[in-house]
């Protein structure tokens, strides 16, 4: 249990850092450079990545089977695009926003998932 709740922090970091910088990359995904609404749709991401995008997954195996894991980048953004319906103050234009931010917020959560792995084995 002890090693849970720093897992969870991680996560809600990395997912708030990854949408800030799709927030100054793209110009579609807009949320008014206020800390509160990056750290709001940061934890809210945190949620539906963890309670709903399993479920997706299951259902959407073969669509990600096809596609040798492809789907996966769809996957993730519509999870982004259900976070600014949710939010009202994190705002994305259209759907192939949402993927492009999926894209960056996924490689993100990677690159801080890699770092802390490395730290965490020496």
């Amino acid at each position: 249990m002890d090693r849970i709740l720093p897992r969870i922090l991680i996560r809600w970091v990395a997912n708030s850092f990854g949408l800030w910088i799709a927030g100054r990359l793209l110009v579609s995904v807009d949320h008014a450079n206020d800390f509160g609404v990056i750290i709001a749709a940061g934890l809210v991401l945190s949620l539906v990545n963890a309670l709903i995008k399993p479920l997706v997954i299951i259902l959407a195996l073969p669509a990600i089977v096809f596609s040798l894991g492809l789907f996966m980048i769809i996957i993730n953004g519509l999870m982004v695009f259900l976070v600014s319906e949710l939010v009202g103050s994190f705002q994305i234009d259209s759907f192939g926003a949402a993927v492009l931010a999926g894209a960056i917020i996924g490689l993100v959560n990677y690159s801080i998932t890699t770092v802390l792995g490395d730290l965490q084995t020496k």
